[in-house]
């Protein structure tokens, strides 16, 4: 039992797949904000042509 509790291993697994599913949350999010800034100026610009 010492020796499963004394283990950082699946820790430090858990830890970089929390960082890792954070920094993809935040680039889905600023992915889909560029997106909409881009379709918003498309559509000025459409308007004027």
């Amino acid at each position: 039992m010492k020796r499963f509790l004394g283990r950082e291993d699946g820790t430090t697994a858990i830890e970089y797949a929390v960082i890792a599913s954070l920094i993809s949350i935040m680039i889905f999010a600023g992915a889909q904000s560029i997106g909409r800034n881009i379709w918003t100026f498309a559509q000025s610009l459409a308007g004027y042509l």
